[in-house]
């Protein structure tokens, strides 16, 4: 049972895509449009636990070869932090400097999901791509998507 994943490849439609990727899309285009300002959703407070695809395809292999048993393992980084701080990360890998304000008035969803992870750390398996490093690849792969789309639009023109 994985944890939050992100990474290339990611949905990062603003009506349907999962928080990280949200973020990532707000931030480029605000950046990119010189928004001073962008408005996430709640108060910031809820945490979450975030696990980049690649470790899950590593933690899957990982597993067919050292695992054997009925119950289910989860996968994931076994660290959260809050809402707002990873909009803080996800501003800066962008170079985002505007103001990023919380609407409370909108919902927070569950307060806290963080995975327990003992079964698969005795297993002797962990997390490689820590967050920071998964949300720059992220938004490296983001934007080459991006310039894809924009060409293929142009030369569609």
């Amino acid at each position: 049972m994985p944890t939050n994943l992100y990474g290339p490849g990611d949905n990062f439609d603003l009506e349907s895509s999962h928080v990280l990727p949200a973020m990532i899309r707000r931030f480029h285009e605000a950046n990119v449009s010189g928004v001073p300002e962008v408005t996430l959703w709640g108060t910031g407070t809820p945490r979450r636990e975030f696990l980049h695809v690649d470790d899950l395809a590593n933690a899957a292999c990982f597993l067919m070869e050292n695992y054997d048993a009925p119950e289910l393992i989860n996968v994931g980084v076994g660290e959260d932090l809050t809402i707002a701080d990873l909009a803080v990360l996800v501003a800066q890998i962008i170079g985002y400097r505007g103001r990023i304000v919380f609407d409370p008035s909108r919902p927070d969803g569950t307060p806290r999901k963080l995975l327990d992870l003992s079964r698969l750390q005795n297993l002797g398996w962990y997390a490689q791509i820590p967050l920071e490093r998964g949300v720059t690849s992220t938004y490296q792969w983001y934007l080459s998507s991006v310039s894809q789309e924009v060409s293929a639009w142009e030369s569609s023109a």
